[in-house]
């Protein structure tokens, strides 16, 4: 469960402090560079990956098929088959509104 979660050890990007059995010197700047880069910590996403792309035409969708014509035993029988090269990823995109980050540590809840 929560399979989506940030897998580093003992790493929360919203804490100030790594938390992990890390006890080097090393370690220790290196979780506190990736805290400092996470957008002064806020609990909120803003953009996202897009999971839709553009074809040669420039459509934009989730999945492309084009109608192709099978002969078996002199019938004729349509199928789609599904396109999956010249495609181009949409990229990132803004969010209307904000959404909260998986590994925020908080548990909200209604009363």
């Amino acid at each position: 469960m929560g399979g989506s979660g940030s897998k580093g050890k003992g790493y929360w990007p919203f804490s100030g402090s790594g938390g992990g059995d890390e006890s080097t010197k090393e370690g220790q700047e290196q979780t506190l560079a990736r805290v400092r880069s996470f957008r002064n910590g806020t609990p909120f996403v803003f953009t996202r990956r897009s999971s839709m792309y553009f074809d040669e035409d420039g459509d934009l969708a989730h999945e492309f098929y084009e109608e192709t014509v099978v002969t078996k035993n002199g019938r004729k029988k349509a199928k789609l088959k599904r396109i999956q090269k010249n495609l181009i990823p949409q990229g990132i995109i803004k969010l209307d509104h904000p959404c909260l980050h998986v590994d925020f540590p908080v548990i909200i809840c209604e009363i």
